[in-house]
Parts: structure tokens; sequence; C-alpha cells
């Protein structure tokens, strides 16, 4: 179990296998003499590690992620009943000890890979599952919840897509007049008008974990929250291809509005992620491409060749 969020950061705490060691002694003795070994990710939140053969050590790394921690404790026990994959099951919630200044959590671990590490190799079965899970979080009460800040409308970045085609432009990455006419194409589009909704605001491949080909589980909902479902539908170009993206559609059950939109969050993501990242997070730098590419390509009708 491993996940990856894509919010754009600065100073980050240190944390290593003794920190951990630390605070499970310290406020979970029962599992003090659990074995615990780093697991390997893309994320830029937070930090992960393995305890014991059937947990999870979750802890932010930086300080605008430590607000996820109480959110994921308060909501996905309400979500989980009403989803049709699997998701993180809180064990215990840890606070700020041992030299460590946030909240923390322990979580069950869910066997699986994520699909950053190990891609399906097979995507039609797993875009009819997404998509039923997108539908089903949708249809979720939705009283008491917070606001998701990927529930608003796509545009709201505006300054830093423009930004992103521009430089990623000039060094020959993409083309911009294709980039600008289809990211045009996506602020146009009308805004959502319904109620607020459940939405995972995330769905990228890091936080979505296979088992034995399959689709299994969604993790990481450090962005979980309501309003405009639109951006978990960008799955399709993140994730999909063109040939999946239909089953995807059909299981999520969006109209035509809410799917441009997504392609437009699909577009934001890529461009944004992969002119931050290019250097410092290339395994996330690479997904971004992917799904730029596969939006504007999609806008202008046209298959993406890798």
């Amino acid at each position: 179990m491993s996940g990856t969020n894509t919010k754009m950061h600065a100073h980050e705490v240190d944390i290593d296998e003794a920190l951990v060691e630390r605070l499970i002694a310290a406020q979970f003795p029962q599992w003090a003499q659990l074995p615990i070994r780093k697991v390997r990710s893309a994320g830029t939140d937070n930090a992960m590690y393995r305890l014991g053969a059937d947990k999870t050590v979750r802890l932010p790394r930086i300080a605008d992620a430590e607000g996820q921690v109480g959110k994921e404790q308060r909501w996905l026990p309400h979500l989980a009943p009403h989803l049709p994959l699997q998701v993180p099951v809180p064990l215990g919630q840890g606070v700020p000890g041992e030299g460590f200044p946030f909240a923390w959590s322990v979580y069950r671990w869910l066997d699986g890979a994520n699909l950053f590490d190990e891609p399906l190799a097979e995507l039609h079965s797993a875009a009819a599952e997404l998509g039923n899970f997108v539908a089903a979080l949708r249809r979720i009460g939705t009283s008491g919840a917070p606001r998701s800040f990927r529930g608003g409308p796509v545009g709201t970045a505006d300054d830093e897509v423009r930004a992103a085609i521009r430089d990623l432009g000039a060094d020959g990455t993409l083309d911009a007049e294709a980039a600008t006419a289809a990211w045009e194409a996506a602020v146009r589009v009308p805004q959502w008008e319904g109620a607020p909704v459940w939405l995972h605001g995330d769905l990228l491949p890091g936080n979505l974990l296979g088992h034995e080909g399959r689709l299994t589980a969604v993790i990481d909902f450090g962005c979980v929250g309501v309003g405009d479902p639109a951006c978990d539908v960008m799955a399709a170009w993140t994730l999909l291809s063109a040939d999946t993206r239909e089953v995807f559609r059909e299981a999520a059950g969006v109209d035509d509005a809410t799917w441009a939109r997504g392609r437009g969050w699909a577009l934001r993501f890529g461009l944004t992620a992969e002119h931050y990242y290019r250097v410092t997070n290339p395994v996330l730098a690479a997904v971004a491409h992917r799904a730029s590419a596969e939006a504007i390509a999609d806008h202008h009708g046209r298959p993406h060749r890798p």
C-alpha cells in the first residue's frame, strides 16, 4: 500500500525508520516489537512504512499534509461500506512526538502493487471497476462533508497551466498551440450546477492498487471531499487507454460536460505536474506527460502515440 499526491510544496520533515520505531513504541506499545521498513513511493505528501505483516504507518512529510490525517480518520469509515473497491482502514491516529511535529496514522495493510510500479496488462475490467467506484462515491450522502480543493472549476489554475505550456513548448516537450487550444476549450465548458458530491480527487496510478492482474484498492484519500465530480474523471486519461475510456465513462455515468471538464483536469494535472516535477520526481512527471498528451490528442480527435 503506497500513495502519491500531486500538490507542490517546499520544506519536508526528515523521517526514517528510527523515528517511526520511536513513535510506535511511545504511542502504540502493543505494536512496538513489529518490524518496520520503508515503502518506496513517488508520493509527494506522505512517507509510508510497513509495520509488521498487516499494518502500515503513514506520516505527513510537509505541514500542508497534516490536515489529511484527521480527514481520512473521520471519513474513510463513513465511505468504505458504500464502495466496491478496498480503501484504507484506519487502526490508530498518532499525535506529534519524538521530535515529529504532525499527527499521523496507522492503517491496515492492503495487498497489491501501485499501478505506477506495476501497470495492469489488461485495462478493460479496471476501467469498469474504477468507473463503478467513481459512481458509487458520488451516491454517498454528503452531510457535514468537507469541500475538496479540487472540487471547483478547472480554470482556477489558468496562470500555472499557461506558464507550463509556454515553458514545455519552448523546450520542445509539447505542441504549445495544440495544448493551448485544448486548455481553452476545457475552461469554456459549462460548470457543474448540481449539488456537491463526493470525489477522491487524486485518482492517479500511484493511488490505485492491483493484485493478480486486477484493480483491487484505491488509497490516499488526502484530497477527498465534495464538489464537482469532474476531477475523478481525469483517470480516463491518466490511467486508461483510448479503447477503454468509454468503458469507464459508461460505468461512471457522467454527462458530456463533466467528461469534458475531466479531460481539462487531466490536462491541468499533466501540464503543471510535468512542469514542476520533471527534475525532482521523474516518475510522477512521466505520468503527467502521458496525461497531458492523451488529453490533447483526445481533444483534437487523434490517437496519442507515445
